[in-house]
């Protein structure tokens, strides 16, 4: 495990540290949702400054995480239109994951988790709106995590790593989590007939593997898939139960989504569900 600097040693015994981390995530959670409305625009995501939808820029002191659309009561204060409670739920959404990830290792840890967390949000949402998940973030997720791994090795599944052997791991999981689903989106177009997952899906796999290991990833695949079940059911029981004939589905849904809320389930503990199951049922140890 790596000796914590002095500077760390400092931020970890501060009691204002919760705090401030809860504060970090909402202003990150608010920036991300500017990301999330410019990239698919090829926007740049510095300039301008925020705008309402009237045209009218808004000043800084309405523009505050969580406390502006809450006095606001989510209208705009020049025209009075309607702010997407999203915006809300983003910002709230990354104050708490922050928070989450902060007792799990050190600062500089809690930094990786963090960016990860942060691309895989933008990402996600992204792939619900535009069903396109962008290249340079997944990508640009994928170098960010092996570099990540270089800088600081992942405690959660190489406790006493070196940098080669964590850039070994990351690289792997890169490389097995793209495949293993690469060859899950084969499988799944030829006994289906048509595409059944986008390269889109596969390159954030790549992004996921490269933060979490093998492991991580794998878990990520089938979490995330037995995840996305849990929450389809209850559409497709209404659909069912609305048309009466069949079971109703959109034709398309977007697979990001599932496959960060897998990779953060596993981040957030779930490994240790993975790592018992390993142990207890088939008696192998748990994998990179």
């Amino acid at each position: 495990m790596r000796t914590l600097s002095h500077f760390e040693q400092l931020v970890v015994a501060s009691p204002m540290t919760p705090f401030l981390v809860f504060v970090l995530g909402a202003c990150v959670g608010s920036f991300l949702g500017v990301c999330i409305e410019r990239i698919p625009r090829g926007k740049s995501i510095i300039f301008p400054k925020s705008r309402c939808c009237c045209g009218t820029p808004i000043p800084w002191y309405w523009n505050l995480p969580i406390v502006s659309w809450c006095c606001l009561r989510g209208k705009a204060r020049c025209c009075g239109a309607s702010i997407l409670p999203r915006y809300l739920l983003l910002e709230g959404m990354m104050a708490l994951l922050f928070l989450a990830l902060w007792p799990m290792g050190s600062p500089m840890e809690w930094l990786k988790n963090a960016v990860f967390v942060s691309l895989l949000v933008v990402m996600s949402t992204i792939d619900l709106d535009t069903m396109e998940i962008p290249d340079g973030l997944s990508l640009g997720g994928l170098i960010l995590g092996l570099i990540g791994a270089c800088l600081v090795p992942n405690a959660l599944l190489l406790p006493h790593a070196g940098v080669w052997t964590s850039f070994v791991a990351a690289f792997r999981g890169a490389l097995m989590g793209s495949a293993l689903l690469l060859w899950i989106a084969i499988l799944g177009e030829k006994l289906c007939g048509r595409e059944a997952l986008g390269f889109g899906d596969i390159k954030l796999m790549g992004c996921i593997g490269a933060f979490l290991g093998t492991q991580g990833a794998v878990f990520a695949i089938f979490g995330g898939s037995f995840l996305g079940m849990l929450l389809l059911l209850p559409y497709l029981l209404y659909s069912h139960y609305r048309h009466g004939k069949s079971w109703t589905l959109v034709t398309q849904i977007p697979f990001g989504p599932f496959l960060s809320l897998g990779a953060i389930s596993y981040l957030l503990g779930a490994h240790r569900l993975m790592d018992f199951y390993l142990r207890t049922f088939i008696h192998m140890r748990p994998f990179i």
